[in-house]
């Protein structure tokens, strides 16, 4: 995986946004438990939410970019207990991370494997890094046939239907919670990455999304989570 600007800028504008990021740490929090690892931590947009919930959390990532910046903002941050560099396609992954192996009760990774081309080894190295009994909480995009030029441009190899993702889990996971999240996002995804062919989010449509969001979370609630933009997984780990 190389650096991708467009990436960068758009974790910059998502930082902007609390009330979204709120929401989706909402969405993962029933599930985490003991002591976690973040993967993809990126420029923190997540990580600060269980700082200021003071919730203890490793942090992770594979670009030496995002590091640096992690570790500057997190520095004297008493909350969070490490900051590892993590690459989950290292071919001498078992080698590299054998003192954190097997060590985590929770890993999760928000919009992560879906830049992975091997997005089964993937899963299988978050597994390694899981005590036994430990849980994968994962979020990633939905809908393969929304994939568009947004995806692109944020190198997305491919969006998920459940069925997709479930099979990903079963075997080395017990997929325990499937869940779609974000319903008002499809119409904003489409509209952005497919009619009007943008290359990211713009400022302005992130802040105004974010103004919205207590009416999209009630839109998730009354749909039983149905539907939506992105698909929430829990796997436990079953050996």
């Amino acid at each position: 995986m190389q650096e991708n600007d467009t990436g960068l800028s758009t974790l910059v504008t998502l930082s902007e946004a609390d009330g979204f990021n709120e929401w989706m740490f909402e969405a993962i929090r029933p599930y985490i438990k003991g002591k976690t690892l973040e993967i993809g931590s990126g420029i923190g947009n997540i990580s600060s939410l269980f700082v200021n919930h003071q919730m203890p959390l490793y942090l992770s990532d594979h670009t030496d970019k995002y590091i640096v910046r992690l570790e500057r903002r997190f520095v004297s941050t008493e909350n969070i207990k490490g900051i590892f560099s993590i690459d989950l396609t290292d071919k001498r992954f078992d080698t590299t991370h054998a003192a954190i192996t097997g060590t985590f009760d929770t890993v999760f990774a928000l919009n992560v494997i879906e830049h992975i081309e091997d997005d089964r080894l993937a899963v299988e190295n978050c597994r390694k890094l899981l005590a036994p009994g430990g849980r994968l909480v994962l979020l990633v995009p939905a809908w393969p046939s929304l994939y568009n030029r947004l995806d692109k441009e944020l190198e997305h190899f491919r969006r998920y239907s459940s069925a997709m993702l479930r099979n990903l889990l079963s075997g080395p996971f017990e997929v325990e919670e499937m869940k779609h999240f974000n319903l008002a996002g499809i119409a904003g995804w489409w509209l952005t990455g497919t009619i009007l062919r943008r290359k990211m989010i713009g400022s302005g449509q992130a802040k105004l999304y974010n103004r919205l969001v207590p009416i999209l979370r009630l839109a998730d609630t009354l749909t039983f989570h149905r539907m939506g933009l992105s698909l929430v997984a829990v796997g436990k780990k079953n050996y």
